[in-house]
């Protein structure tokens, strides 16, 4: 099994350097659907290039990533850029046995907590039960999914700084679930640092910590790392920067939106269509959603706080890729349906769009809006096998109510 595992590392390293070095892999860096003013290769080569003549690269609207970020993408364009597909390569592979890991992890955690529990669940409950064979089982796919799945592979591929997130943001989970506070909480620190959205990790990551130690150290300790490390990120940003211009141009683009290039999101289409005066009202209501579901969440899954960080991740990180299956899950078919097509015709109406003129944006927003919608059936569908599967392990297979027959709802 181990030397399985490896070939799929090695399968999963070997798909990614041959489309880097195959003639498809500069469409797939152009494409609006991986490549962005916030993680763009091509754009950071460009901060790098005006870096090094002296130009200030935070006052043009070209470079919207951190100062730290452009002080190490200088170091290894000017001193490894013959190696930078493999450091891409080698990230992903990394990030895929961090997340491993993660499950691992949490797979022994269930364990334990289904063997303190065993009394408690209904006899016909077996069959849901997590056993030794079914955890390894899992972490293989959890890796597998990560290494083969189109999205990821089509990130690394264009060499967009998503792989860098990806990572940090598996490295978090992983510490998380092992139980390092301090390491956690710098390392949501980093997380925030580059994307400023996963600082809602901080409540799922605290959650974890205190049921695992008992104690108000494990609350107080990611909060000091984070405090510091993020303290420090700051400092270190101005002396690169040389200002505090760089908020601006990282943060303020984030939150305020100016950019309205097409791609697979949903801001570029309402705020083309907004009115001005409007504007400020909507902006606001969007930011606000991608933090509103961090109180509620986290009261309804305080005992999973890795589901919660899974949830948390997907609705506040743009609803990007998920991929997880269930066999309580009630939408996989449809889910997967839907982003198969979308991700088919997408492209086609964004070439029939903006190169041949015979559509127009409300084709390519259609097929956004359905990849975003099949994004929170996927999520939702997550929740609501979970809520299945608590309810099941205690009360059988059969929801009844007063006697008759009863359904389960998500609320």
């Amino acid at each position: 099994m181990a030397g399985g595992v490896w070939c799929m590392y090695v399968l999963g390293a070997g798909v990614r350097l041959w489309l880097m070095n195959s003639s498809g892999a500069s469409v797939i860096a152009k494409r609006v659907e991986f490549s962005t003013p916030l993680n763009s290769w091509k754009r950071v080569e460009e901060g790098v290039f005006l870096y090094s003549q002296g130009i200030p690269v935070y006052s043009g609207g070209v470079f919207h990533e951190t100062p730290l970020c452009l002080l190490i993408s200088s170091f290894l364009i000017r001193s490894w850029r013959a190696y930078l597909p493999l450091l891409f390569v080698a990230c992903d592979l990394l990030t895929a046995a961090l997340l491993a890991a993660v499950a691992a992890s949490y797979g022994k955690k269930q364990l334990i907590e289904q063997k303190k529990n065993v009394d408690k669940y209904s006899v016909d409950s077996l069959p849901l039960l997590l056993t030794s064979e079914s955890l390894w089982s899992g972490v293989v796919c959890v890796s597998a999914v990560y290494l083969f799945c189109p999205y990821t592979i089509a990130s690394c591929v264009a060499q967009t700084t998503t792989v860098f997130d990806n990572l940090v943001l598996a490295a978090v989970l992983a510490a998380m679930v092992r139980g390092y506070p301090i390491l956690f909480g710098g390392l949501v620190a980093v997380a925030t640092y580059q994307s400023f959205y996963p600082v809602c990790l901080l409540v799922p990551g605290i959650i974890s910590l205190v049921q695992d130690k008992n104690s108000t150290s494990a609350l107080l300790k990611p909060l000091l790392s984070f405090a510091v490390s993020f303290g420090l990120l700051m400092m270190v940003s101005v002396e690169v920067a040389g200002s505090w211009e760089f908020l601006e141009a990282t943060y303020g683009f984030i939150l305020a939106a100016p950019d309205l290039t097409p791609n697979i999101g949903l801001f570029w289409y309402f705020f083309t269509e907004m009115f001005e005066h409007f504007r400020l009202f909507f902006l606001a209501t969007f930011q606000i959603n991608a933090f509103v579901y961090v109180l509620p969440l986290s009261i309804r899954l305080r005992r999973d706080p890795v589901l919660l960080a899974t949830a948390l991740l997907a609705f506040t990180a743009g609803l990007q890729e998920l991929p997880v299956t269930g066999q309580l899950m009630r939408q996989t078919f449809i889910v997967g349906c839907m982003f198969v097509s979308t991700s088919v015709l997408g492209p086609i109406m964004y070439n029939l769009w903006i190169f041949s003129g015979s559509a127009n944006a409300n084709f390519y927003f259609a097929v956004t809006l359905a990849f975003n919608t099949a994004q929170i059936f996927l999520v939702t569908d997550l929740l609501f096998a979970y809520v299945k599967w608590e309810y099941q392990l205690t009360h059988g297979s059969k929801v009844e109510v007063d006697g008759g027959p009863g359904r389960l709802t998500l609320q």
